[in-house]
């Protein structure tokens, strides 16, 4: 049968929790999971035994699956196989962090009133730690729910093989819906539930004109410069001032936004020089509020990552490169298709560039779901029990790869309910993560196990 929370309960049980907490975030954060280095394998084989002990030290029975790449760590917490089931979907991986570019080290978390600075502390280990704390609560409290972990290690790189993951267990992963906390509110004044990510489809552009950088002035204006070349090819793609992609049949697909989508992006309270101070931008290209989420959500992009070749060093060295590389990425939205554009980028290098090079890196499939329902409206609830303000349904800018494919072989409803701000940082320099959001989510997910307890199958 359903029980009541007791509010102020929960609230003591978070705050009693808090040095735990910390304690524990630490241990996650000091260990450098960097799934896009191959020299931090042994790394991301500890976070996975030690994120394991910690679900285990829980009460979830845990363990640990391996793949073709990287493992993928499974608990689950059953009181009654005749309870309803919610799976926690949540990433151990991080990005790469250079401690040159950092205020603190990147992989010795810091704690300072609150807020805890450290490599992976808000994508995804602060979070994922939240919804640990309440699931124990909820065990020991005997809430009337069945609660399963999924903590990958392949996220920062696409899941590769998280696909395969879900075919090979498909029969243990049996749930009634997902959870996923790995997305960013608005800003701290203003919780988001979001209910779509973009896809992405990343390529890397390459030209080599000769065998070996040459002098330019023996040379210069007869040989052929890749840079420049590129440089040229990348204005020909997009229009750097806009953002407006030229590339033939690029928006062909593109679903628009209805105007109650467009509505809620703006009544969800985002403002574009608050958006500005967060992520620390000098300008923008839109100042319109509307425009703006609209770009960030539900439009999709064309970003250069990065041009290499020719000299880095000190000075100017007067020679002309032999080859070059442009990192490129172009982020999707409903109903394009990554293989499609994908083969509409190469089609036009090609015509533009033919002695240059695509090789496709990463594709993600965007993703749409629905704001409305019961699993929502639990997550709407339980938002504001946990942190006593109202929650905009929006859409999420960034891609994560695990949700199209929980969607397409679990096939259950997805909720984002994630804890992250703007100002944390996510995959920037100085990334962190506060009390204030992790014990209020600590509350939050109490409230969510216990709404979803009580909804009929």
């Amino acid at each position: 049968m359903p029980v009541d929370v007791d509010v102020d309960k929960v609230a003591q049980y978070a705050a009693a929790s808090r040095e735990n907490y910390e304690r524990d975030l630490k241990k996650l954060v000091d260990i450098p999971g960097v799934s896009m280095d191959p020299e931090r394998k042994p790394d991301i084989i500890r976070t996975a035994e030690v994120a394991a002990q910690m679900l285990k030290d829980a009460g979830a029975n845990a363990e640990i699956i391996q793949t073709k790449g990287n493992p993928v760590v499974f608990a689950e917490m059953i009181a009654d196989p005749t309870y309803p089931t919610v799976t926690i979907y949540n990433h151990m991986d991080v990005q790469p962090a250079d401690p040159a570019e950092w205020k603190t080290a990147p992989f010795q978390m810091t704690i300072e009133d609150g807020t805890y600075r450290g490599r992976g502390s808000t994508d995804d280990k602060g979070p994922a730690l939240a919804v640990l704390y309440a699931a124990k609560y909820a065990r020991e409290n005997k809430v009337p729910i069945n609660i399963k972990f999924i903590w990958e290690l392949e996220e920062e790189i696409g899941s590769p093989n998280f696909e395969q993951f879900l075919q090979d267990n498909k029969a243990k992963l049996g749930t009634d819906s997902i959870v996923v906390s790995d997305t960013i509110w608005v800003s701290r004044e203003k919780p988001a539930i979001p209910y779509g990510l973009r896809g992405l489809q990343g390529v890397l552009v390459r030209l080599k004109t000769g065998v070996k950088d040459v002098h330019s002035g023996t040379t210069g204006g007869l040989a052929r410069n890749p840079i420049g070349e590129l440089a040229q090819l990348i204005n020909e793609c997009y229009d750097a001032k806009t953002g407006q992609v030229h590339i033939p049949g690029f928006y062909d697909a593109v679903r628009k936004t209805s105007d109650s989508e467009a509505d809620n992006f703006v009544a969800s309270g985002f403002d574009v020089k608050a958006f500005m101070k967060a992520h620390e931008l000098h300008s923008l290209r839109t100042a319109d509020a509307k425009d703006a989420s609209q770009r960030i959500w539900a439009q999709p992009t064309f970003e250069v990552h990065g041009i290499t070749g020719g000299y880095h060093g000190p000075g100017v060295k007067t020679i002309v490169p032999h080859e070059a590389e442009a990192k490129i990425s172009m982020r999707l939205v409903p109903d394009q298709d990554p293989e499609k554009i994908l083969q509409a980028f190469t089609k036009f290098v090609k015509e533009k560039c033919p002695d240059a090079t695509v090789t496709a890196e990463g594709s993600l499939r965007p993703y749409l779901g629905e704001f409305t329902g019961p699993f929502n409206n639990a997550a709407s609830e339980a938002m504001k029990a946990g942190f006593g303000k109202e929650a905009a349904f929006t859409r999420e800018g960034g891609s994560i790869g695990a949700v199209v494919s929980m969607h397409d072989i679990l096939g259950k409803p997805i909720v984002f309910l994630g804890l992250s701000l703007p100002e944390h940082g996510y995959h920037a320099i100085n990334e962190n993560f506060d009390w204030q959001q992790a014990g209020g989510g600590i509350k939050m997910f109490v409230q969510y196990f216990n709404a979803l307890s009580k909804i009929k199958q």
